[in-house]
């Protein structure tokens, strides 16, 4: 470790000197100059000169400006001495100093002893003896006069004395002062002149300096040229507005500050130039109307809705695929498919954020979840979440906006959904697409193609905004119950995602592990104060919804848990178990009965499967044949698809009438009638095919129908059987209602994936082709 040695011994040296280490500056012999000094050990150093060495320290400059505490080797080596002529003292312990330098000095050895700095130094001639050649001299001088010229050029406010000074000087010395003292020279450079001595080195190196500093000056005044050219009007009637607003202020004079926040704000949102000159237009109207006029509420008004809108602002956007499957599994049973669908949506997004085009439209009954997965989305991609709702929007202003010129004029749904996002990629959902209507006002689905077209939404105009708002960026996803009821070129835009109903299996699953324990909370319950049993639940489900989705379904949750409060409330329990016994006591009787099933072998008789806008049911379809004139009536509110299909059917059991033992001549002296039960529920569609035709044969042969069989399928005038839909809804309904063996159309044997495993386990599907293996399994020919 090495001793510290204490500057007041070293200072009785007489070539000893309290110093000041100079940052970016560097002194000459003969000059005098004036500096800040605010460090502790320096300011110590100069009072302590002032007080012991009358007046006189050595200034010596640093290699680095920024360093704090040098140290020998962080200093040159030459430097000058020089006497203190004034100090000036500042608050915050600052100094300014005034000195006059006497003569150079090269550094023999620094001290620092924590309180001072002293340096050791030793004298040296400022000027080299050496003779050197006038002509030289002479061209040396005419060549920094010239350059000290142009370099005067660049700055018009340099006294001219000082100039006048540079040009007429001879003396060569006297010279090289004059440009070094006052010249904007680099301190390194400086230096580097400081420490040499021979003359004609030193003019040469002055040249090269001060070229090198007029090339630098020249290219920044070019810079400078070409900004002041770039500078458009608007910038220039800001900065011009500015002064003016300054100017006024000196003055007293009162100036309109809304008007200057206007356009600062004007300044700053990343629009295209367009855009800005029209807000500066309505800015400059603002400022020349009367404060409290109706035009001006009308522009401020405007000008506020503007730049509240989310101008460059964006969310980041950090997605990861796990993280999402979590998201979407935990806030929704179910829906496997549709969920696959919406995670490799977001995987496309985190592969490529910038593509574009990608538009989801949920489509599904109600109460199944549309909304909530579009809110499970916006989480799982980080973006800011704003719903719009177009169920009854009827005219185009909705989406656009009004002109902002009539009274009370606001912007469109749009702009206002992204107000609320407050970025510029928010996810939006179009809740209830299909409900859009058109009348005279105008049509809105087509007001919608701009803004869900790629390749126009990036410069959306919104009719009260008037200047282009890109959307190009904003995720939308749609919700539709019936996609028939969306036009054409609105529905080309979009990819359709089809959410199925719930089945009863699915729905006791959400009540039990969603609903229950939300309806209990939110009715300050506990759980261990309300308990429902889970064949309540699926008496409740069977018995008191009958629907696609969930939202009845919470609601008698909601009646329960209330029912439930008022006994523990009133300190009439402690505890509630609501059981299929008591169920009664909180619901009532059973809103409705289970499906309508034949149970028994018997002619004419088939179970049918169906399916509504609220699932799958059992749908048993009766045959009577009667003594009559050929007359074939249909009941049950059946449409025309399903009207059409008993006409096939009768066709071709007249095809088949020998095979089965029946009269060849029924459709001349026998009356049918088909009846599907609950007559007042409209029903249609051509899966009933197979079912009819059954019903029919067993009922003109008199052979009995398996009453554990259940079928569904479509058919042809030969017999085909043909694929049909909703195979996942009804194959649950068979399965509720304890059927044991289902006939679907052999196409439909790949949908069997979407069809529940509790059901596959327990059903046995028979595969027909046509109607030969329906009859087949069906009938009870033995």
């Amino acid at each position: 470790m090495e001793e510290i040695i204490n500057n007041n011994q070293l200072i009785e040296n007489e070539n000893a000197f309290y110093t000041v280490t100079m940052r970016g500056l560097v002194a000459f012999p003969d000059m005098v100059m004036t500096f800040d000094v605010a460090r502790k050990k320096t300011v110590q150093s100069i009072e302590s000169a002032i007080a012991e060495r009358n007046g006189r320290l050595f200034l010596i400059a640093q290699k680095d400006a920024f360093t704090d505490n040098p140290e020998v080797s962080d200093l040159y080596k030459t430097g000058v001495v020089a006497e203190i002529k004034q100090v000036l003292r500042l608050p915050d312990n600052i100094m300014k100093v005034l000195v006059k330098c006497i003569y150079k000095a090269r550094l023999i050895s620094f001290n620092d002893d924590g309180e001072t700095l002293v340096s050791e130094v030793k004298r040296i001639p400022s000027h080299s003896r050496a003779k050197y050649d006038e002509t030289e001299i002479n061209a040396l001088m005419r060549v920094i006069k010239n350059t000290f010229e142009k370099y005067a050029s660049f700055f018009p406010k340099m006294p001219k004395e000082l100039a006048l000074s540079v040009l007429t000087q001879e003396d060569p010395e006297k010279l090289f002062e004059l440009i070094v003292f006052n010249c904007g020279i680099g301190y390194k450079e400086k230096q580097k002149l400081l420490e040499e001595n021979n003359l004609i080195h030193r003019l040469s190196m002055l040249v090269s300096y001060l070229s090198n500093e007029n090339n630098v000056l020249e290219v920044e005044e070019e810079i400078h040229e070409q900004t002041r050219e770039n500078m458009d009007k608007n910038q220039r009637d800001y900065f011009l507005r500015e002064q003016m607003r300054v100017i006024q202020e000196q003055l007293g004079e009162s100036e309109n500050e809304e008007t200057f926040r206007y356009m600062s704000k004007a300044m700053g949102i990343d629009c295209d130039a367009k855009s800005r000159e029209k807000l500066i237009r309505e800015i400059e109207k603002l400022s020349k109307l009367p404060p409290y006029s109706q035009e001006a509420f009308v522009i401020k008004n405007y000008l506020d809705t503007v730049f509240e809108l989310p101008w460059g602002k964006y969310s980041k956007t950090k997605m990861n695929i796990s993280k999402a499957e979590n998201i979407l599994e935990k806030e929704h049973y179910g829906l496997k498919k549709v969920k696959e669908r919406i995670i490799e949506f977001l995987a496309v997004y985190m592969l490529n954020p910038k593509i574009k085009g990608q538009i989801i439209c949920l489509a599904g009954p109600p109460g199944i979840g549309k909304t909530s997965i579009a809110k499970s989305v916006a989480k799982a991609m980080g973006r800011k979440y704003a719903r719009v709702s177009l169920g009854g929007v009827r005219d185009e202003a909705d989406i656009r906006g009004h002109r902002k010129t009539y009274i009370g004029a606001m912007p469109g749904r749009i702009i206002t959904a992204m107000q609320q996002a407050g970025t510029s990629n928010p996810l939006i959902l179009l809740d209830e697409i299909d409900k859009l209507c058109s009348d005279i006002k105008g049509d809105p689905s087509s007001a919608m193609l701009e803004v869900l077209d790629s390749e126009q939404n990036y410069a959306f105009r919104d009719h009260f905004i008037e200047i282009p708002f890109d959307l190009s960026k904003v995720v939308f996803i749609m919700t539709a119950n019936n996609i028939s009821a969306i036009p054409a070129p609105l529905l080309d835009r979009m990819e359709i995602i089809e959410l199925p109903s719930y089945t009863a299996e699915e729905k006791f699953h959400i009540a039990k592990e969603h609903l229950v324990p939300k309806q209990i909370k939110e009715h300050g319950l506990k759980a261990s104060q309300l308990r429902i049993t889970d064949d309540s639940l699926h008496d409740i489900i069977r018995f008191y919804t009958k629907e696609a989705g969930v939202r009845s379904l919470e609601r008698v949750i909601a009646s329960i848990c209330r029912k439930s409060a008022r006994k523990i409330a009133s300190e009439e329990t402690k505890k509630v178990t609501v059981k299929p016994e008591n169920l009664h006591d909180f619901l009532g009787i059973p809103k409705y009965s289970a499906d309508l099933l034949s149970k028994e072998n018997q002619a004419g008789v088939v179970n049918g499967l169906a399916w509504t806008s609220v699932g799958g049911v059992i749908m048993p379809l009766e045959v009577l044949v009667l003594d009559g004139t050929g007359k074939t009536e249909v009941t049950g509110s059946l449409g025309d698809v399903m009207k059409e299909s008993s006409r096939i059917a009768v066709s071709y059991v007249r095809s088949i009438a020998g095979k089965y033992n029946i009269n060849p001549e029924f459709y001349k002296n026998k009356d049918i009638h088909i009846h599907a039960p609950e007559g007042a529920v409209q029903k249609d569609g051509p899966s009933a095919g197979v079912t009819m035709t059954t019903a029919l044969v067993s009922a003109l042969s008199g052979i009995p129908v398996r009453a554990d069989v259940a079928m569904t399928g479509e058919i042809t005038l030969h017999g085909k059987v043909l694929p049909i839909g909703g195979l996942r809804e009804k194959t649950m309904a068979g399965y509720k209602a304890g059927i044991k063996t289902i006939i679907i159309p052999a196409d439909n044997k790949p949908d069997l994936e979407e069809v529940d495993d509790v059901v596959k386990e327990n059903i046995q599907f028979i595969y027909a082709e046509n109607l030969s293996d329906v009859l087949g399994n069906a009938l009870l020919t033995e």
